[in-house]
């Protein structure tokens, strides 16, 4: 008989085969592929809210079904946490495992987290997107929260939004002084600088704040959402966008829940965020386009305005200098400010001679 070392070639199969049978009857780690997790999710929006909290609810579904039942999500909304813009507390305090919201609602605590929705003057959604997922974004938001225990993904986008409603047409730059106006973010900080008082209220109150003259003018999405709070019955003068050519909200994850999770039961967590994410962006452009279509017929007192050049210019210098002193202030913001300027520089170019010179060609 052939041998190998001095065993026999039978034995070594004998012993190969009897370590097959094993493994065969005993499948590894069965215990905890079976295992089911249950994460709570917290979120901005009221309930039934249209598309951002249809965001929420998709994942949930998705992320039951890619599982068959091991991973599910429960959804409380504001009304029930009570902290609309909280939601970066309860989730890095643990109350909630993840929370979908909008980054620039917390910039009083962490000025570096703002970048990550969007910034006056920036990056387009799909320009963003680029800068996300190619251009080092994702990278630098996990960096910004990681001192928060906390793990960030892209939660949906908006698209360009409204300049919003305002009582009184804008005519100039002196017509920003003292006014009452609801926008968050850096575009409120910029507004600030040119004399408005910007505040930032939930959106279950800006309709009863526009009504009750708490302010004189607010920003929210656009119509798409916006004609269904109502706006237009209050404020007649419609401005297009500047501040927010791409509002990204944010999947925000307790660094300690996600660590709990099997790894394909991360991997479906994050195709699932990924998936509800476009899905929103895709139906925010829809919802717009139907009810920009519907502006002329059902909503004709609505006057539609663009800012005019001088205010655009005067708002453009503000920005250039806050984020000239936000970069100062610290490293990881120059870091992320000048990452963007890098990438829009070069992502514009493409823009231009292409979307940008498709739509200029049909002008002719």
């Amino acid at each position: 008989m052939r041998t190998l070392g001095g065993i026999s070639l039978a034995s070594i199969l004998a012993i190969a085969l009897a370590g097959c049978d094993t493994a065969e009857q005993a499948p590894p780690q069965v215990e905890k592929t079976q295992q089911r997790f249950t994460l709570k999710l917290a979120e901005t929006w009221g309930p039934n809210f249209p598309i951002l909290g249809d965001t929420t609810k998709q994942l949930a579904e998705t992320v039951d079904r890619m599982s068959d039942g091991r991973l599910k999500i429960t959804i409380d909304s504001s009304n029930k946490h009570k902290s609309p813009f909280g939601i970066l507390d309860l989730v890095k305090a643990g109350q909630y495992d993840i929370g979908h919201s909008a980054s620039y609602y917390w910039k009083g605590k962490d000025p570096n987290t703002l970048f990550f929705t969007t910034m006056p003057f920036g990056m387009t959604a799909p320009e963003q997107y680029a800068w996300f997922y190619y251009g080092g974004g994702v990278e630098l938001m996990e960096e910004a929260y990681a001192r928060h225990g906390v793990l960030s993904f892209p939660g949906g986008n908006t698209g360009n939004q409204m300049g919003g409603w305002f009582r009184k047409e804008i005519n100039s730059v002196e017509d920003l002084q003292g006014l009452k106006i609801r926008i968050p973010g850096f575009a409120g900080e910029i507004l600030a600088k040119l004399g408005a008082k910007p505040i930032n209220i939930p959106s279950g109150e800006l309709y009863t704040a526009l009504e009750r003259n708490t302010i004189d003018a607010l920003e929210w999405v656009g119509p798409g959402l916006d004609f269904r709070m109502g706006f237009h019955k209050i404020a007649p003068y419609y401005y297009t966008g500047w501040h927010e050519p791409a509002s990204e909200l944010q999947f925000l994850i307790n660094r300690r829940s996600w660590d709990q999770l099997p790894s394909d039961l991360q991997e479906i967590l994050r195709v699932a965020m990924r998936a509800a994410a476009y899905d929103m962006y895709a139906r925010s452009y829809h919802e717009n386009a139907v009810a920009w279509a519907m502006i002329q017929s059902e909503y004709p007192n609505v006057q539609v305005r663009t800012f005019p050049t001088s205010v655009i210019a005067a708002m453009r210098k503000a920005n250039d200098e806050l984020i000239s002193e936000f970069a100062e202030a610290d490293p990881l913001s120059r870091q992320i400010i000048d990452s963007q300027a890098r990438y829009l520089a070069k992502a514009r170019t493409w823009t231009a001679i292409s979307d940008q010179a498709y739509l200029n060609s049909l002008d002719d």
